[in-house]
């Protein structure tokens, strides 16, 4: 299964869905920031439908991350956790990676060198 948003929706964020081993993974790229809050959460929480239970998030194509992404990643989290599920990143890179070091998110949300590895971890 695959469902794609370009970049043209939403403006510097791609988003594309696809489903690995009842996994679901969300594959971002561009850049993410106060602008594209809404496509990022629409994307980890769709709104209407059930809270994905396992979910990997591939961020190997995001080369900017601000405080909106944390937010959103955090409420994504959340809302997993409350599923008894779970959320896993995948492949952070450069500056992304530190951002998420910086909060401490790489301590609540376990995240792999690839997706692979979130998948099977």
């Amino acid at each position: 299964m695959t469902d794609t948003h370009g970049a043209a929706r939403s403006g510097q964020l791609s988003v594309d869905h696809t489903t690995v081993h009842d996994i679901r993974v969300v594959t971002l790229r561009g850049e993410i920031d106060h602008t594209v809050k809404d496509v990022l959460s629409e994307a980890l929480l769709p709104d209407g439908g059930a809270t994905p239970q396992r979910t990997v998030v591939d961020l190997s194509g995001v080369t900017f991350m601000d405080s909106s992404g944390i937010n959103v990643f955090v409420a994504a989290y959340q809302a997993v956790s409350d599923a008894q599920g779970w959320l896993r990143i995948a492949g952070a890179q450069g500056s992304v990676l530190r951002v998420l070091q910086l909060v401490g998110l790489d301590e609540v949300i376990p995240c792999h060198p690839s997706v692979e590895r979130a998948v099977t971890a």
